[in-house]
């Protein structure tokens, strides 16, 4: 008999395997993935939806009732509030930085005009540079000021300089300058009685935000975070609004980014700086094989 021949799996030889090119196909995503993605904004519909949405929120936001006596109600509880606490400032800051002229004129113009130039120049800042973050950053911006309609409705309240005996000075008044728009010729254009929460906060927090956690240089990190302190003096200064109104307008803000989390699944900054590939299904190809 002859020697039985045992083939182990050393001994076995792999036959080759000709050169595979193999395409796998990635479903299409869903619609609502599709939304989801970050895409490249357009720059005709960016600048409608910008202009219609601002219009809409001066619209409804001096379309709520006034409700003067229960403003001055509120504001009374604020302040009364504030030096129970011991914190009752805005009266101090208001006087101090009246008594200097050209600052409290620089900060009249500050009120008046920053608070949209910076917001603008980050949101276009985001569209050129940060394509891919603009539409959720953009998104924060839109629902925190979306929520802040509310409490203008729910809680109307009258700025300090506009309280009765308590001597607060409306600086615009005062100093003549153009700047409020609740106070001298410009006041019937808009609602004095819609101080809470404040959108100054709620906008230069926004951008102080962004600006921190999306820029790279350090001057632009200082500057981002500077902003939103530098806003908080001035509409104190100006006896605009209450430090609690900033409270407000944090509260908004952070409902904002909460929103555009769960519709983005990731914070603004998380999300890629720029979108590349196409829509729909991807084919994806395998390497060959040997």
């Amino acid at each position: 008999m002859g020697e039985a021949t045992v083939k182990t799996l050393e001994d076995q030889t792999a036959t080759p395997s000709p050169m595979v090119d193999e395409a796998v196909y990635v479903p299409t995503r869903s619609r609502l993935q599709q939304l989801r993605a970050p895409r490249h904004p357009r720059i005709w519909f960016e600048i409608l939806l910008i202009a219609v949405s601002y219009w809409t929120y001066s619209l409804i936001r001096n379309a709520v009732p006034e409700q003067k006596a229960q403003a001055l109600r509120n504001a009374d509880w604020i302040w009364n509030a504030e030096r129970s606490l011991g914190l009752a400032v805005e009266q101090s800051v208001n006087h101090a930085v009246n008594s200097v002229t050209w600052l409290i004129v620089s900060m009249n113009y500050y009120y008046a005009t920053l608070h949209f130039i910076v917001t603008i120049g980050v949101l276009v800042w985001l569209y050129r540079w940060h394509p891919g973050r603009y539409a959720a950053a953009r998104l924060v911006l839109f629902a925190t000021t979306g929520v802040a309609l509310v409490g203008y409705y729910l809680y109307p309240l009258a700025p300090p300089r506009l309280m009765n005996g308590q001597n607060f000075v409306d600086t615009v008044l005062v100093h003549q300058t153009w700047g409020s728009m609740a106070s001298g010729n410009l006041k019937n254009m808009s609602n004095q009685y819609a101080a809470m929460p404040s959108m100054h906060i709620g906008w230069s927090l926004w951008c102080g935000i962004i600006v921190f956690a999306v820029a790279t240089a350090p001057w632009a990190k200082i500057l981002g975070l500077l902003y939103p302190v530098a806003t908080l003096v001035v509409i104190v200064a100006t006896a605009n609004h209450f430090w609690l109104d900033a409270v407000g307008g944090m509260i908004c803000l952070a409902f904002g980014f909460a929103a555009s989390y769960v519709w983005y699944q990731a914070m603004p900054h998380r999300l890629p700086k720029t979108v590349t590939g196409a829509r729909g299904g991807l084919r994806l190809r395998t390497p060959a094989r040997d």
